[in-house]
């Protein structure tokens, strides 16, 4: 989010009264000048809510892919509006990256499977069943003492 930051930065920052109006980018202006406040291209700003994590390895992995595949999407799309080769090659490498990361979370959602039941991994949080499952045991044990 740092690199685009900048690079929006970069492209606004000796924009002139005149420039700032026709681009349409009067009201974020006024609000933040040409300083940095990451917002969606509809103007939703970012929240940290957008950061998923529910503790079950599974569907974290599977959030982390989503995720890279939304960012990989939205540089594809960077690429095809603009020309800018100081803009294009910045993001050309993110979305390397993006792929990247994709391919690494793939991987490490195959050995985390692999070392799950196979049988029973989508009904399956390790760290929170487990857990459980072994205190409730140390539980009966008590009971039949």
């Amino acid at each position: 989010m740092e690199m685009i930051a900048a690079i929006v930065y970069q492209l606004t920052r000796r924009l002139c009264t005149d420039e700032i109006k026709q681009s349409g980018f009067d009201s974020y202006f006024v609000d933040h000048t040409t300083g940095i406040y990451p917002v969606s291209a509809s103007g939703v700003p970012f929240t940290m809510a957008y950061v998923a994590s529910k503790g079950d390895i599974i569907t974290d992995l599977h959030e982390d892919l989503a995720a890279e595949q939304k960012a990989r999407t939205t540089y594809d799309n960077i690429l095809r509006l603009v020309d800018d080769p100081d803009v294009r090659d910045p993001i050309k490498f993110l979305r390397e990256r993006e792929v990247v990361h994709f391919q690494r979370f793939g991987e490490a959602l195959r050995i985390a499977q692999d070392k799950l039941d196979c049988k029973n991994f989508y009904a399956f949080n390790p760290e929170f069943d487990l857990r459980q499952a072994r205190a409730l045991e140390q539980s009966r044990k008590k009971q039949g003492a």
